[in-house]
């Protein structure tokens, strides 16, 4: 982690990394590049290593597990993709475990159990309520994923990528399905992009509130909230 250097530990290495030994190569990694001297990174190549996407780390998944005899679902597969956020690595570690939690047979209900995923139904299930509007199902439906061992930080995170591929096939289709609500073009991008807003906004106050399942819940209601409203340029049209 290059950028915890100080200044004057990155001024001790000026001359070495200015003429080199032929023999030695530097290979600094950070994660923070903006926190590194200028006078260092005009010396260095750059390289950037980007998340790499699911599909290619899915697929690399299935080709290690076919070798070592695993008999993995490709639900599973793309579980265990999905929780490694672009990371190879991690990908590879969350695999690791799975085998030796679950043995030589692993599916989608192993990877939700052992690391706190909420189902894809019940991500549904959450969306068609919030799409209805309806309070108590909102609260009902977060007891649940609480009482299920959820981690409700990753369940808000999933939120987020479902609300935005709605949105993103709203922009190509002219509609979106927003929990099995059909929502005309004009409406969808202000409601699903109001959504967002809220959710995104409220995930820093989930780890640093006082009760990540209130914050959780305050959390949907102020997005069902945000179904009621409507959009100035709309009401002014109508």
């Amino acid at each position: 982690e290059v950028h915890s250097l100080t200044a004057d530990a990155f001024n001790a290495l000026l001359k070495t990394l200015e003429e080199p030994p032929k023999h030695v190569k530097f290979i600094f990694a950070t994660t923070e590049a903006h926190k590194v001297l200028g006078t260092i990174t005009s010396r260095c190549q750059r390289f950037e290593f980007r998340p790499i996407p699911e599909e290619l780390i899915a697929k690399h998944l299935s080709d290690i597990a076919a070798k070592e005899k695993i008999e993995a679902t490709d639900s599973a597969i793309r579980a265990i993709a999905r929780l490694a956020n672009g990371g190879m690595r991690d990908a590879q570690s969350i695999l690791d475990q799975m085998i030796s939690f679950c043995g030589n047979k692993l599916s989608v209900e192993d990877v939700i159990g052992v690391y706190g995923l909420a189902s894809d139904e019940q991500i549904s299930g959450l969306l068609a309520n919030m799409a209805r509007g309806d309070y108590g199902a909102v609260v009902k439906s977060v007891d649940e994923l609480a009482d299920s061992g959820c981690d409700l930080y990753r369940t808000m995170c999933d939120l987020q990528i479902s609300l935005r591929s709605a949105m993103i096939d709203s922009f190509e289709s002219g509609e979106a399905d927003f929990g099995g609500k059909k929502l005309s073009s004009e409406h969808s991008h202000y409601l699903l992009a109001r959504k967002l807003d809220v959710l995104q906004s409220s995930t820093k106050s989930m780890k640093n509130g006082l009760s990540e399942k209130a914050n959780f819940e305050v959390a949907l209601l102020k997005a069902v909230e945000q179904s009621r409203a409507r959009a100035i340029n709309t009401l002014i049209k109508e």
